[in-house]
């Protein structure tokens, strides 16, 4: 059986990497052959993505990737949603990305009309989302009306290509685009934008175009490279490799952020569901990916960013395994609160939302880790039970992929407090499914039902079964106390 080799270069809101995958009809193995930090640039007028080191990062990476494997079909890109630059009439980039953290936005969403909105899009108000950051620079006068939007991952196809797009999985996190598959022209005029800054929109699968000529040599090719297109937003890719077996299956993306929903074939855009929160974005196969974006391992990372300024430094799995004798559901925070979406002594504002709320205080390290690690899992299964009752889905089983299928405390929380298996695994899934996506546009596999097949004959998953304990269903009671005054 033939093996066909894809690069995968995928870009989270912390660190990038290059992965190459050689794919046969049935599974696909991979070798990681570049990792990199990402890291914010704090400029004077704002927070921003450092895009020319993002750049130089995945030059080194693909130039690696391909004296390592040698003949590779194609390259495809997924990052983080809603950010975007800005590239003008003569084909430059106008500035630098803004971070989705900057402050320009504070306050902004709740401006906005989030009933008509939610009609339109199926996106509820974010102050980081991609509507709130354009309305910002329109209202600031630094919106150029002959720019191009062009989303991260896009944006680096483009320099890679020269050919600008955005693809719909990443143009469906804006809160600018209808989830039936186009741009919401309503949204886009009610709010003073030009329809010419939004460009064509491309599919999961289709090719971008070939790497620009003063890249071959450069990158040590024999020949152009296609660059094409993949569920691009880094979610969208990662549920792409859930290996799921059927259909009535959850799935939590755990990273920097969590990601916790079910897949439809349409978008809900009830009132009950924008008061919850719910999101609809688009999948790899034009499905709706109907879930809850809440704050996740950023917060511990965070944590650890403190204790490390102070001198205190400690490794994230030392302080898990030590979390775990730590006893549970003492103190729990609600990931999401705006408190803890801004960075800085994030073990503080923890404390301080304990004391707030009437909660004993963690005083440790261990204790502060085990508090978000329970807080995490709680939040997990109350936007799961509300993803399935929103949609009247049935739920048998939750698929925990990413970062977060690492954590062991958290897989087997998380089963406690929904009631249901857990299958954690694979860690490595965004970059799976863009591998798999890629592999399904050049016709390597045949169906996205396929690619799931693969992505379970070629990934390590463990199986975690829920302990029933009458301490998880306090908790979980006391959690969505916490919840109802924001309701």
């Amino acid at each position: 059986m033939s093996t066909d080799t894809y690069v995968a270069v995928d870009l989270g809101a912390t660190s990038g990497r290059v992965i190459v995958g050689r794919v046969s009809g049935r599974s696909v193995t991979t070798d990681t052959v570049a990792r990199f930090p990402n890291e914010p640039l704090s400029w004077p007028d704002g927070l921003h993505w450092n895009l020319p080191a993002i750049y130089q990062n995945v030059l080194d990476g693909v130039r690696r990737a391909v004296r390592d494997a040698g003949d590779v079909r194609g390259v495809g890109i997924d990052s983080w949603g809603v950010d975007y630059g800005l590239v003008g009439a003569d084909g430059r980039l106008i500035g630098l990305p803004y971070h989705y953290r900057d402050a320009r936005t504070r306050g902004l969403a709740d401006e906005l009309d989030e009933a008509a909105l939610y009609r339109r899009t199926g996106v509820p108000n974010q102050e980081i989302n991609t509507l709130t950051q354009l309305v910002a620079e329109r209202r600031a006068g630094a919106l150029d009306p002959s720019a191009r939007l062009v989303f991260i991952a896009d944006l680096l196809a483009y320099l890679l290509t020269g050919q600008l797009g955005a693809e719909r999985t990443l143009a469906s996190t804006s809160q600018l685009f209808d989830p039936a598959g186009h741009w919401s022209e309503e949204t886009i005029d009610a709010h003073g934008l030009p329809r010419r800054l939004f460009p064509e929109t491309r599919r999961a699968g289709d090719v971008i175009g070939e790497l620009r000529a003063g890249l071959v040599d450069d990158l040590g090719l024999r020949a152009a490279l296609p660059v094409r297109a993949v569920a691009a937003h880094d979610t969208a890719s990662a549920v792409a490799a859930v290996p799921a077996a059927g259909d009535d299956v959850a799935y939590i993306s755990c990273g920097t952020w969590a990601l916790a929903g079910v897949e439809l074939d349409r978008p809900i855009r009830s009132e009950a569901s924008r008061a919850a929160g719910f999101t609809n974005e688009l999948g790899a196969a034009g499905s709706v990916r109907y879930q809850k974006n809440l704050t996740a391992l950023w917060i511990l990372s965070e944590c650890l960013r403190t204790w490390s300024r102070d001198g205190r430094a400690r490794d994230l799995p030392a302080l898990v395994r030590a979390a775990a004798d730590v006893p549970g559901f003492t103190g729990i925070v609600d990931p999401d609160a705006p408190e803890l979406a801004r960075p800085g002594d994030m073990p503080g504002k923890i404390a301080r939302f304990c004391e707030r709320t009437g909660q004993p205080v963690p005083a440790t390290e261990a204790e502060t880790t085990r508090c978000v690690i329970d807080s995490l899992a709680l939040a997990f299964a109350h936007y799961v039970g509300q993803a399935a009752h929103l949609s009247g889905s049935r739920v048998d089983v939750v698929h925990l992929v990413g970062g977060g299928a690492n954590n062991t405390l958290l897989c087997q929380l998380t089963a406690d407090a929904t009631g249901l298996p857990v299958v954690a695994g694979p860690v490595e899934a965004t970059a799976l499914g863009n591998l798999l996506v890629q592999a399904l546009g050049a016709g390597t596999a045949d169906e996205l039902v396929a690619v799931r097949a693969m992505s379970a004959a070629s990934s390590r998953t463990a199986r975690y079964e829920p302990r029933g304990s009458p301490a998880v269903e306090t908790a979980r009671r006391r959690f969505e106390a916490l919840l109802a005054p924001a309701s």
